[in-house]
């Protein structure tokens, strides 16, 4: 039996799709669906599951090992917003609720697959490589960074990293992240505004060695992300932090272009002053580092952004029904 925490959000649910396809359904999904006005609860309704447990309720269902054959345990909740101010609400759901999950797994030969994120990396001014020895160089910005640096560097010094995966995600886009509001992706937020507006707006750069809209991130299709989950589900002695990234850096441009093009229209970019409050905190580069993903024996190819985009465009986005489910796949699949 597998287990989801987060399995209704966005790259959770999208794990339990790809595990559906690979024929698994012995899975339990533990997550909090939100009030009355939230729809992640749609994330879930054409996927196949065991059971579903209340987020408040798992961890002592784990103290109280009432929970039998548990083979792993893939942990995606979290609150993920990086605007998120309540230090306290993040170091209870982020840390506190990993390290229950954790001891569990250490205690009882569970392999265990967690969200960490590159947000982690901070400004970037220390790179963005995985290596354990580099951690206590990390400086992240904001406090949802902080959380996730702050389990990571327990992980290690508890002994958790050499058994469990910890994944550096970097931007990831894809079907299933409807519910995130400020938090979704550039991606689902271009599409919108573009059939709202027919133009789309990018930040202007306020750097001199950076065109307008030539900001640069690691843009990483939500498919690409399960896949890497699903082989560190077949191969459990591969232990450690790993960034889950394409290890390429595209534009913001890029990304506009491929939005267009996948809703058939010409581009049409307007370009605004980028608050003064995000100046100080901005990134102008991303980019993975998956050396060590590849030299843990990963090989396959990444997708680039203008096929993922075609396709979330034009099966999911545009779709009557654009949820992921296990019923039904992109022609490419």
């Amino acid at each position: 039996m597998i287990i989801i925490t987060g399995g209704a959000g966005f790259i959770g649910s999208a794990m339990l799709w790809e595990l559906n396809r690979n024929g698994e359904e012995d899975i339990i999904v533990v997550d909090d669906l939100g009030s009355t006005t939230s729809q992640k609860w749609r994330n879930l309704s054409g996927l196949r599951f065991t059971d579903f447990i209340r987020k408040d309720l798992f961890p002592d269902l784990l103290e109280r090992d009432a929970l039998n054959g548990i083979s792993a345990i893939i942990h995606m909740g979290a609150n993920s917003s990086t605007t998120e101010t309540d230090a306290d609400h993040l170091l209870i759901n982020n840390y506190e609720y990993s390290k229950k999950i954790a001891l569990f797994s250490i205690m009882h030969d569970v392999r265990l697959v967690y969200a960490s994120s590159a947000a982690t990396y901070g400004d970037g001014s220390n790179g963005y490589n995985d290596c354990i020895e580099g951690l206590d160089l990390l400086r992240p910005l904001n406090m949802y960074g902080y959380s996730k640096h702050l389990f990571d560097r327990w992980a290690l010094k508890h002994g958790i990293l050499g058994k469990a995966a910890g994944l550096k995600f970097f931007n990831v886009y894809g079907p299933n992240e409807y519910h995130k509001g400020d938090m979704s992706s550039v991606v689902y937020k271009a599409f919108h505004q573009i059939h709202e507006k027919e133009s789309l707006s990018l930040f202007e750069s306020h750097r001199s060695d950076y065109l307008d809209g030539e900001q640069l991130r690691d843009f990483i299709y939500v498919r690409d992300c399960t896949k890497i989950m699903v082989w560190l589900l077949e191969n459990p002695s591969v232990a450690g932090l790993f960034n889950v990234g394409t290890g390429r850096a595209r534009s913001f441009n890029d990304l506009a272009a491929a939005t267009f093009s996948a809703l058939g229209r010409q581009p049409v970019i307007k370009y605004t002053p980028m608050p003064e409050t995000l100046r100080d905190k901005y990134q102008y580069y991303t980019c993975a580092d998956i050396g060590k993903l590849r030299s843990a024996g990963y090989t396959n190819a990444f997708t680039s952004i203008e096929d993922g985009i075609q396709e979330y465009v034009k099966h999911y986005l545009s779709s009557a029904n654009p949820y992921l489910d296990s019923l039904t796949a992109p022609h490419n699949v």
